[in-house]
């Protein structure tokens, strides 16, 4: 028995944000029922990286709503609205990432909602809250990495903004939207009562920050300086970051310098005696570890560093990694039958309960799918 069976959610988010909550939710045991609009479903269904589609539906679609349900209804007809109120007082958590005033215009804001189910965990996103001059503004990953700051981390000194390559905002806003939900459902154990839990893309992309905003703070609102060449956090002296060698990439976080110096047998390292240095003179001392490994290959750095017990790692790309023992023996990956024939090579879940790893019972599924089962099943 997976630890959130017997909890029925409803869906009512697309794109990632939100239903990244409920993948969380539906791999952790939970009935999660997608409500979605007739013949096309939920927006996300159509946005595709590299054109990438199956069964009709874009991959990104079927990465984030695996184990989940589809009950098709036109939120704007009377009776399906009214089917939909039947289900949601049934349900124990529904979800939603619509912009603010779209559900009061549809009749299932929450107040209405608790008026219906006084249990219901009501959770929403938004891009930037409900409130101020940003809260109708497009809540979208990209917009909230750059307006948020974050782009500003990665990269080089001189690089413009970089935005990280993968939908940071929306997957850590779905992580906070989950475990805001799993903590009402905590407390409406101790206290039969529901709640309304609310995040934003812009408020969750900032505590991603937390540790970085925090030394702005305390350290006189200065600037975050990204490394010259090589940084991995604007923050961190030297030798944190990565570097060429002979044959590709390393990586080398956090350490004693001299330490360092005393491994690689690099003299030029033996000056910077004073810690503090290792920040002010980042640079200088990054240039001289990048003169210096590009003599060896990375396992041959691997081979003098690892044994000595200097963190440091290789730099792989996938095709790399996904054929790694290491990536391997964690069985991470899973492939899942669609109902046209074709196949979704994607990961699991990467929460293991009592031992057990947590693999999908189900595919995404199609618009509607559900629909006259659930109606059936729930008296509606």
């Amino acid at each position: 028995m997976r630890p959130l069976e017997g909890v029925l959610v409803l869906e009512f988010a697309q794109f990632m944000a939100g239903p990244s909550a409920g993948l969380k939710l539906a791999d952790l045991g939970a009935r999660v029922i997608k409500i979605e609009r007739p013949g096309s479903g939920e927006a996300g269904r159509g946005i595709a990286l590299k054109n990438l589609f199956l069964d009709g539906s874009s991959l990104v679609f079927h990465t984030a709503n695996r184990n989940k349900d589809s009950y098709a209804a036109n939120l704007k007809d009377p009776e399906d609205l009214e089917r939909v109120k039947k289900l949601i007082a049934q349900a124990d958590v529904m979800t939603h990432n619509f912009r603010p005033g779209v559900m009061e215009k549809i009749g299932l804001d929450y107040k209405t909602v608790e008026a219906i189910n006084p249990k219901m965990i009501y959770a929403t996103v938004t891009g930037y809250g409900t409130e101020g001059p940003w809260a109708k503004k497009p809540g979208q990953d990209l917009l909230v990495q750059s307006m948020s700051g974050f782009a500003n981390l990665s990269g080089d000194k001189d690089d413009d903004p970089v935005p990280v390559g993968a939908a940071l905002s929306d997957i850590i806003t779905g992580t906070h939207l989950a475990h805001g939900i799993l903590a009402s459902l905590l407390r409406r154990e101790k206290t039969n009562k529901g709640a309304l839990v609310e995040v934003s893309l812009l408020e969750s992309t900032l505590d991603f920050q937390f540790e970085v905003i925090t030394t702005y703070l305390n350290d006189g609102n200065q600037k975050p300086v990204r490394a010259k060449q090589g940084n991995a956090h604007a923050y961190l002296g030297a030798p944190y970051g990565v570097y060429k060698t002979k044959d590709s990439y390393i990586s080398l976080a956090m350490g004693s310098l001299l330490t360092l110096g005393e491994v690689l047998k690099c003299d030029a390292l033996a000056v910077y005696t004073d810690s503090d240095s290792w920040f002010t003179d980042r640079d200088e001392i990054m240039d001289i570890l990048r003169s210096f490994l590009i003599d060896k290959t990375t396992v041959e750095w691997l081979a003098i560093l690892e044994p000595a017990g200097i963190w440091c790692s290789d730099v792989y790309d996938y095709k790399k990694l996904l054929n790694h023992e290491a990536y391997k023996v964690l069985q991470m990956d899973q492939r899942l039958q669609l109902l046209s024939g074709e196949e979704v090579h994607t990961t699991r879940c990467p929460i293991r309960v009592n031992d057990e790893r947590l693999f999908a019972s189900k595919p995404a599924p199609r618009v509607g799918q559900h629909t006259e089962g659930i109606i059936k099943e729930f008296n509606l």
